[in-house]
């Protein structure tokens, strides 16, 4: 297992989610977020599963209330320690966990399904709006 550091524990926003970019062993490139709680820090890919070109953290850091990840297109809450979700429209659902480790501080990718790539969201030439039709673009 290849351990490749991503950030400080300290780096990582209370209320928020750290963004970061890899490559999946098949070639696709997937965005990951980081999330800090009192009791769990925890990576997941960057998407709602209820519909997954909805992006959990659009590059201001995730929506996040009383410990969960909150989809910004659904309303629907994810635990951002267990990833598991109880309500909205992906109830019964969970986020994708991508595997790390966190020794003295330091947060490592150690998903060998993974190579990390980049901090920050995945750079596919677009405007930076969400690829929703839910929202509004001028």
């Amino acid at each position: 297992m290849a351990l490749t550091r991503l950030t400080t524990v300290d780096e990582i926003p209370e209320n928020g989610s750290y963004l970061f970019t890899v490559r999946e062993s098949h070639g696709t490139e997937q965005e990951v977020i980081l999330v800090k709680q009192p009791d769990c820090i925890e990576a997941w890919k960057n998407f709602c599963q209820h519909e997954t070109d909805q992006r959990l953290d659009r590059g201001m850091g995730a929506a996040m209330r009383d410990g969960e990840i909150i989809c910004p297109k659904h309303g629907s809450m994810f635990n951002a320690c267990s990833g598991d979700c109880d309500n909205g429209k992906a109830e019964g659902l969970s986020l994708v966990p991508v595997d790390i480790s966190v020794n003295r501080g330091v947060v490592y990718l150690t998903d060998d399904d993974c190579e990390y790539l980049h901090d920050g969201g995945i750079d596919d030439g677009d405007d930076g709006m969400p690829g929703s039709s839910s929202h509004l673009q001028f």
